[in-house]
């Protein structure tokens, strides 16, 4: 099964620079309507342009009409929490919460992109058994 995880931004061009300084990788798809990410051997990070969603639902898919309601969370575990936050930083992100030891064993910083998205990075305290 290869997964796809959808999130409808306001600008598209601008999300994925953002995402591109983020994760430090190019898009395996960049066109009008959508940029795709490789984020793991069967999973993909999609940026589909609000309007895009729109057009597909109607108004039932605006996320405009709820600016203030956080959008979802992407948790992302990587071998170096702490760059990946602060590329996050460097491209625009607010900083949510800084790398800290969190109660289930993992080292986690938190970071808010400009479409409502918390971004999670971590990496276990303890080795994998």
């Amino acid at each position: 099964m290869k997964v796809h995880f959808i999130l409808y931004v306001s600008d598209q061009k601008h999300s994925a620079a953002f995402y591109s300084t983020v994760l430090g990788k190019d898009p395996i798809l960049d066109v009008p309507g959508m940029t795709e990410f490789s984020i793991g051997e069967q999973t993909i990070l999609g940026l589909m342009p609000s309007e895009g969603i729109i057009r597909l639902l109607g108004r039932i898919g605006d996320p405009s009409s709820m600016p203030d309601v956080l959008r979802g969370e992407i948790y992302l575990v990587v071998d170096d929490p702490a760059a990946f936050h602060e590329r996050s930083l460097l491209a625009g992100a607010q900083e949510l919460s800084p790398l800290a030891p969190r109660d289930w064993g993992e080292l986690v910083a938190y970071s808010l992109d400009a479409d409502g998205y918390i971004l999670a990075f971590a990496s276990p305290t303890k080795p994998e058994m």
